[in-house]
Parts: C-alpha cells; structure tokens; sequence
C-alpha cells in the first residue's frame, strides 16, 4: 500500500474516535442532567465537567477490561497451579480437598452462627 492510504485510514481512525468520544462525553452528560437534579437535586452540569467526571472516573476505576497483552491478568499464576494439581489428584484426594475446603469456610451449623464459641449476639 502506498503512503496516502495509510495516511487516510489514520485520519478517518482519528475521526472516529473523536466522534465516539464525543458521544460517550454527550450521552453522560445528557444522561447525567436527565436523571441526578431531578432524583438527587444534584446540580446541572456542563461538556467539561462532564469529562473531567469520565477521567476522573478512569483515574479511579480504569476501563473495566482486561488487559489484551497478558491472558492471566486477573487470575494470576494460580489458575494454572491449582488445574495442574486438581489434575493429578486420585479421586479419593479430590474428595478430601472438597471435606477439607467445606469444614475450613462453608461449614453451616444448625444452631447458627457463633454457636461453636458458645457467644451471643444478643
């Protein structure tokens, strides 16, 4: 390809991306003044401070997405380890797993909770 369609498909990139951006800014802030005075009496707000919420909104939270250059950004290492390891357990240690998980954090007595240390709550 010569350099002109380069050149012209990063043009016609750059103006699309505005143009999104432009919306996601416009629809929250329309969206923003359509519903926050009328349930909260927060106040009106303009173009600007409508992005200045989005950025400050990305500052604190990020894009919600994962991270495309790494496959176990939010999982870890772990996933892996511990489907390794489920992996070569014979069926009766996958069954003592299972006992030893369910005592330590899903265990539900009858008589409620705090009944092993003999404390009330009321």
């Amino acid at each position: 390809m010569n350099k002109a369609v380069w050149v012209g498909k990063i043009i016609v990139w750059v103006v699309v991306i505005f143009f999104i951006a432009l919306g996601i800014v416009l629809g929250t802030m329309y969206l923003w003044n359509w519903l926050v005075p009328e349930l909260f009496s927060g106040p009106v707000i303009n173009f600007w401070q409508t992005l200045g919420l989005l950025v400050l909104a990305k500052v604190f939270f990020g894009f919600g997405g994962r991270c495309r250059g790494h496959q176990t950004h939010g999982r870890g290492p772990w996933k892996y380890y511990w489907k390794e390891k489920w992996g070569s357990m014979t069926p009766e240690d996958r069954e003592k797993f299972k006992q030893k998980m369910k005592e330590k954090w899903c265990y539900r007595g009858e008589s409620g909770p705090g009944a092993e240390s003999g404390t009330s709550n009321g």
